[in-house]
């Protein structure tokens, strides 16, 4: 039965069908949440009347609620404390937020991240991030999950900087590296770093598993690893290609001298680099980082000023974007500019959103600012192989917002992430042009022209008008009409009608449906004098 539900139903409707289950889903989610906190509330003041100095033998009402949940849900110890611990946070410290998710204009996925990323925010100024949080949520319709955890980071910060301060703190004091042994002589490396220390470790692997040739037969991730040994044992990535002319074999016998130099891009303003401002910064791929993570990476780091451009007539022109213009695009994106999608902008291709024309670059498509955004490999495809009026189309406005159109007509708005976490990013608003004509006089100039419109469209309705009511009228008269050759066919079998007022009655049955070209007789002529007609 369910495999035949949507069988005849249009890709449309099927979109349809999924936005409504979702937000049925975040209000069913919001219910579950509420019951699970009016439930906590029950239990814990049980415990608490139960006996108020129980010592060592008190089960907490935190403790009853869980095991209940665990039973009711079939859910492990451990999820349901953390269920119940988000029901908590969002009935006592967020109910701005939960009343959105169970109107459905949010989903729980962005819930659980605001959950999470705001629990050490103090009681004081929660209500406030409240607040502007539920204020903000309706602009992260299309925002990727690491879009969201930004916005969050950042409001987090400029209402409670110690919050923000001691997760980094929490966070960085939990770094570790363990190795886990595995079947088949393998073992499990897993850690946590600082995320500028992750980051350049992470592009270290990547350039050595570059650096073999073509012919090597690994992966890109044995590459990875096979680099990680070679990073330990201080040589370079062997190729195992096995010709004798590689080019990368002449590197393997080369000793390797000094610490590799590895290129990790931040993002921040010139105020906190120069420690006049707290704002934080971004670390590319990774997320936020707070000012003094910044200033702590500018202290020994090539710095370079980061902004929009001016593109000469030459340059708009010319197919491949300068260095500056590149480097700010990716800088104003941050991420892919899919809906959703959270792939650093720094592996992504630059993209003109109208495309660019190599017979006559005049034409369109100019490589300027507000013509290219930066799309990931598997939405760049997307984009230029499912493109046209049955695909994907997007459309960017002068302030970098893009404006995606789905398939089945779905209206998607994406908007730039270096604005949302750097205001100063943001284009100056243009002062408006001086309009030439009185708002009073388009208005009159409107209204006469749909008037005139009107007018000349008036002989036209009005002969359609007649068409339709001869044409209703000619159905019901046939209708009568066979009517009653059935009634003379039941009552007189076969026998015909002698009546000389009827004498159709003996016909053959007409047809009840007109063809489309039929016609009524023409309108009798108008009397032009005023003698009567007789």
């Amino acid at each position: 039965m369910i495999e035949c539900m949507f069988d005849e139903a249009t890709p449309d409707a099927l979109i349809t069908e999924i936005e409504a289950s979702q937000q049925q889903e975040s209000a069913l989610m919001a219910h579950r949440l509420a019951a699970i906190a009016a439930l906590l509330s029950q239990r814990i003041a049980e415990a608490e009347d139960a006996d108020p100095d129980p010592g060592y033998a008190m089960i907490t009402g935190f403790a009853r609620t869980t095991a209940e949940v665990s039973a009711a849900m079939n859910m492990s110890p451990m999820g349901a404390n953390h269920l119940v611990s988000q029901a908590e946070a969002l009935d006592t410290r967020l109910p701005n937020v939960a009343a959105l998710l169970a109107e459905g204009r949010t989903d729980w996925r962005t819930v659980q991240l605001i959950i999470a990323r705001t629990e050490l925010v103090s009681s004081d100024l929660i209500g406030e991030l409240d607040q502007s949080l539920a204020e903000r949520i309706g602009r992260w319709q299309c925002w990727s999950r690491r879009r969201i955890i930004n916005a969050v980071d950042a409001a987090v910060r400029d209402i409670d900087p110690n919050a923000a301060k001691e997760r980094r703190v929490r966070a960085d004091d939990d770094r570790h590296i363990s190795i886990t042994p595995q079947p088949d002589g393998m073992a499990q490396v897993r850690g946590t770093l600082a995320a500028a220390a992750g980051a350049a470790f992470n592009k270290r692997l990547s350039e050595m598993a570059r650096s073999v040739c073509a012919n090597d037969s690994r992966t890109i991730a044995q590459r990875r690893a096979d680099a990680l040994v070679a990073l330990l044992e201080g040589r370079v990535l062997s190729c195992n290609c096995g010709e004798p002319d590689c080019p990368a074999r002449a590197a393997e016998t080369e000793p390797v001298t000094g610490a590799a130099r590895t290129v990790i891009n931040v993002i921040a303003s010139q105020d906190t680099v120069t420690g006049e401002s707290d704002q934080p910064g971004y670390l590319e791929g990774y997320g936020m980082i707070d000012a003094e993570q910044v200033r702590e990476l500018a202290d020994r780091a090539a710095l370079r000023l980061v902004e929009c451009p001016t593109v000469s007539p030459a340059e708009a022109l010319r197919y491949q974007p300068s260095a500056a213009l590149e480097s700010w695009i990716r800088c104003r994106d941050v991420t892919c500019r899919f809906p959703g999608c959270d792939r650093p902008a720094a592996f992504c291709d630059v993209d003109h959103t109208v495309p660019f024309n190599h017979a006559n670059p005049a034409a369109g498509g100019l490589t300027v600012p507000w013509n290219l955004a930066c799309y990931c490999r598997e939405h760049h495809r997307l984009k230029t192989f499912h493109g046209g009026l049955s695909g994907w189309r997007d459309e960017q406005l002068p302030d970098g917002t893009m404006i995606w159109t789905s398939p089945t007509g779905r209206i998607y708005r994406t908007t730039p992430g270096g604005p949302e976490l750097f205001p100063q990013m943001r284009p100056a608003c243009v002062e408006p042009k001086p309009r030439k004509r009185s708002r009073s006089r388009e208005n009159a100039t409107r209204i006469a022209r749909a008037r005139r419109k009107i007018r000349d469209q008036r002989p036209a309705n009005v002969e359609q008008l007649r068409i339709n009511r001869a044409r209703k009228k000619e159905i019901a008269d046939r209708k009568w009409r066979n009517h009653m050759r059935k009634m003379l066919v039941l009552f007189k079998g076969r026998e015909p009608s002698t009546s000389p007022w009827c004498p159709w009655v003996n016909e053959p049955l007409e047809p009840e449906e007109l063809p489309p070209d039929w016609q009524p007789p023409p309108p009798p002529p108008q009397q032009l004098d005023d003698e009567p007609p007789f």
